[in-house]
């Protein structure tokens, strides 16, 4: 591909902030190694700093952002008004992907397998256990597992967050014993699918982003209609919301019911060294340095 001045948007505000620097970083490096010229912009909410750091416009913004104002649409509102190409899916297709409600409406519209679930209000979560246990307790609009409870027994209290409002909305879903399946989707086709053992618990925060806390199966160790399902389930919920570029779908998998259910979509995949896309990207064949080019080649405007 031709050479481009390309500005990587990394950090933001959300509390996934040091995981988008992690990510950003290892970007700024496969770009500068690719020969492009390469500007790292810290981003904040200064608007006026940012069209700054914009400007003059480079060929392309790479979206290295996480979380609230990096995913969620709203970074790219910014960039469909200055009219410079980016990187992942658009406006809407971030959007949806971001809010779990909204996507889950979708998947089960496009006839995709979810949890069973309900959307109530901290304040009736504080009131008692909302749905038969074991369930799981998920905001609504956060990545990397911040804020997700497990409550396995009546015994238990309810689980949350103490300094959530008592208005904020969450997602109560119930809790799927399986395997953690993770489909990478590059393009137009699912390019493959991983398993996660957490060592202990389940895949949280810690166990995403600190090594040794959880065991990478790639190729997932399923049977070959069930791999090929998984991978079908992934792209659908890619081509469901209308996604962009790249996609990680977020599965589990029930053995006993040979059933996978669909719990999540991530529009803005992570790009870290524990990262799974470019995992399953390098062993389809498809280096980092080559994933990150890919993915600056079909950056576009969308509206």
């Amino acid at each position: 591909m031709s050479k481009k001045t390309i500005a990587v948007l990394m950090g933001g505000w959300s509390n996934e902030r040091e995981v988008s620097l992690t990510s950003g970083a290892a970007i700024v490096k496969a770009l500068q190694d690719n020969g492009h010229t390469v500007k790292a912009v810290d981003v904040t909410r200064d608007i006026l700093k940012l069209t700054q750091d914009l400007t003059p416009k480079p060929d392309v913004a790479f979206i290295a952002l996480h979380g609230t104002g990096g995913e969620d649409g709203v970074i790219q509102g910014v960039l469909e008004t200055m009219q410079i190409p980016y990187t992942h899916s658009g406006v809407t297709a971030s959007a949806i992907g971001m809010d779990k409600i909204m996507s889950r409406k979708i998947f089960m519209c496009a006839g995709l397998p979810t949890p069973v679930y309900k959307v109530i209000s901290v304040a009736d979560l504080k009131k008692g256990h909302p749905m038969t246990v074991p369930y799981v307790v998920k905001p609504i609009a956060e990545g990397s597992s911040r804020g997700v409870y497990i409550v396995r027994d009546l015994s238990e209290p309810v689980a949350f967050d103490p300094a959530w409002p008592e208005s904020k909305i969450v997602l109560v879903e119930e809790f799927i014993d399986g395997r953690e399946i993770q489909v990478g989707v590059v393009g137009s086709k699912a390019i493959g699918a991983i398993e996660i053992c957490p060592v202990q618990g389940f895949y949280d925060y810690e166990a995403k982003y600190t090594d040794g806390k959880a065991i990478h199966k790639m190729p997932a160790p399923l049977t070959d209609k069930a791999y090929a399902q998984a991978l079908d389930i992934g792209l659908k919920a890619h081509q469901a919301l209308e996604c962009h570029g790249v996609s990680r779908s977020d599965l589990m998998y029930d053995e006993r019911k040979d059933q996978f259910y669909l719990l999540e979509i991530n529009t803005h995949p992570g790009m870290t060294p524990l990262s799974l896309l470019p995992e399953i990207a390098a062993h389809s064949g498809l280096s980092f340095n080559q994933l990150v080019d890919w993915i600056v080649e079909n950056a576009q405007c969308h509206q």
